[in-house]
């Protein structure tokens, strides 16, 4: 492939750029800890070079990988969590972007709720998320344990990816996967996540 194919797109890159601002914003992205990928129209994927501080994002600071997550320009290194990223483009054929965020929110509660996935009802922000008509239903959010092996943690994934997963997933003590057809759609889905997680952190606190 040559340098011109290895390129991301500049508004590939700018749009994974003001992402990346508004994750920070909110606290999402601690340190250099998250990672934000987007598809684009040849199939690469473009996606955060690992080791950056999401806030402080420069076009620059985002590379393209291909389908399995291998970086496409000599000298660009990737995040081993890219394989995740790449998990889902496989599994939704729709997903156009995927954003991974550390919140306390969801770090705090994936560590002291023992059930399999946190369950959300009644909540009007449930209507952001894809096939949700009303606030009068229930949705899960998986949870599984932390690995460092990357290909493992992918295969313990992998079957909930047939059951639709429309809120996303949690790792425990690590972060929130989500995704869209679109950095607009993702990011709001996103948002809607991370407010529903905040209010079960507070209910758990009012108890």
């Amino acid at each position: 492939m040559d340098g011109a194919g290895e390129a991301v797109p500049p508004q590939a890159a700018r749009s994974l750029v003001a992402a990346g601002a508004r994750m920070d914003r909110f606290g999402w992205v601690p340190a250099t800890a998250g990672n934000l990928s987007q598809r684009l129209a040849d199939g690469r994927i473009a996606i955060t070079r690992s080791g950056v501080h999401k806030g402080f994002l420069t076009e620059a600071d985002i590379i393209a990988v291909d389908a399995a997550g291998t970086p496409l320009r000599a000298g660009d290194k990737a995040s081993a969590e890219t394989l995740l990223h790449c998990q889902v483009y496989r599994r939704v054929p729709d997903a156009g972007a995927v954003l991974h965020g550390h919140s306390v929110a969801a770090t705090v509660l994936s560590m002291t709720e023992a059930a399999p996935a946190l369950t959300f009802s009644g909540y009007e922000l449930l209507k952001a998320f894809a096939g949700q008509t009303t606030h009068a239903t229930t949705l899960a959010l998986p949870m599984v344990a932390n690995d460092q092996d990357m290909p493992r943690l992918a295969a313990v994934l992998e079957p909930f990816f047939t059951a639709g997963m429309p809120l996303g997933y949690v790792i425990r003590g690590h972060g929130v996967y989500v995704w869209g057809p679109d950095m607009p759609t993702a990011l709001a889905r996103l948002e809607g996540l991370e407010f529903l997680l905040a209010c079960a952190l507070e209910r758990r606190r009012l108890r």
